[in-house]
């Protein structure tokens, strides 16, 4: 049984908390934030027997945590990935993995220099429906893949610090588009680099709010020819939209979460019915099981079986890294206004 510290009391942490649920071999032992009465309520609700802490070291030092997952605001990766590795202890770190490249670089370096394992936490690729569009076209279904259109799209970030680009690192594009990247390289290939991209960004619908972009656009130029388009948005409502087309040269597939099984008119509220719906009466559209709909479920039982076996990861810190230059790059695009290179780096 592997012992889980999550660091964290958001609503990140409450999605991983519930999708620990799922895992069979692992359990939430110990939790933080610092704000000590946010983290007893997140234990109450999930882990009853879990101790809290308002000292991330503290954590890092229970030695029933085995794994330690970190689900902060990007600006505190850096520090608690180093508190991590400074315990010994496996880390598993939200998306993105940090606000630059460069950043992304120093905490790949903290996890290599300690040696311990590292897991990176980007849940599309283990969605259920990603998972089985990337069986059929491992299997050839569609032939060679040649383009990708990527979506991801609501109206705007839950918590106030994803508004403050200079903070956070970024708009839109970071936060969400970091998703789609690294969608992307994983039907197009990770041996099949994104040599060069395109980008533009604006700030359409939330200038009171946020001196990001709250919308996107990237083209991605792969060493092997092939392109994939990327869409990021925080100005569509209506809850979250995740879509991709994936063309090949024997067919074509898409994938949309945003279709749910359950849908309906309703008159009177049913409460919580799907994230960032925006509204809870008229035309509903809930998503059954979020946590497992969008992969978060599938990665946590990934990551502890391979730490529990010493293996690598599907995702590990050099993915995000890789995600971080491009979309490092992107930015560099938004501001010239032209194609730019992805600087690839140890």
């Amino acid at each position: 049984m592997i012992g889980v510290g999550l660091i964290g009391s958001g609503f990140i942490s409450d999605t991983y908390a519930d999708a620990l649920q799922d895992v069979r071999n692992a359990v939430l032992v110990a939790n933080y934030s610092r704000d000590l009465a946010r983290a007893e309520a997140l234990g109450r609700k999930w882990a009853p027997d879990a101790k809290q802490y308002d000292d991330m070291a503290a954590l890092c030092a229970d030695p029933a945590v085995d794994l330690v997952v970190v689900a902060l605001p990007n600006e505190a990766h850096l520090d608690a990935v180093r508190v991590a590795a400074a315990a010994g202890k496996g880390v598993v770190c939200t998306k993105p993995l940090a606000r630059t490249g460069a950043e992304a670089e120093e905490i790949l370096r903290v996890v290599r220099e300690a040696g311990v394992w590292h897991g990176y936490a980007e849940s599309s690729v283990f969605s259920p429906n990603i998972a089985k569009a990337h069986q059929m076209v491992a299997a050839g279904a569609i032939g060679d893949v040649l383009t990708m259109r990527a979506r991801e799209a609501h109206s705007g970030p839950h918590a106030p610090h994803f508004w403050d680009a200079e903070t956070a690192g970024g708009g839109a594009l970071l936060d969400m588009g970091c998703h789609t990247v690294e969608s992307a390289r994983h039907f197009f290939g990770k041996d099949n680099a994104i040599v060069e991209v395109f980008a533009w960004g604006a700030t359409l619908a939330h200038a009171d709010k946020t001196t990001g972009e709250d919308t996107a656009i990237a083209l991605l130029k792969f060493a092997g020819g092939q392109l994939a388009t990327v869409e990021s948005s925080w100005i569509e409502k209506g809850g979250m939209q995740l879509r991709h087309e994936i063309v090949g040269s024997a067919g074509r597939l898409v994938t949309d979460t945003a279709s749910t099984p359950v849908w309906g008119f309703i008159e009177n509220s049913a409460g919580y019915l799907v994230e960032k719906a925006d509204a809870d009466t008229g035309w509903v559209y809930p998503v059954p099981e979020e946590a497992r709909a969008y992969g978060f479920s599938q990665e946590m039982r990934h990551f502890v079986d391979c730490f529990a076996a010493g293996r690598t990861p599907l995702e590990t810190f050099e993915d995000g890294c890789v995600v971080n230059r491009v979309i490092d790059a992107c930015y560099a695009s938004m501001r010239s206004g032209t194609w730019e290179k992805v600087q690839v780096r140890p």
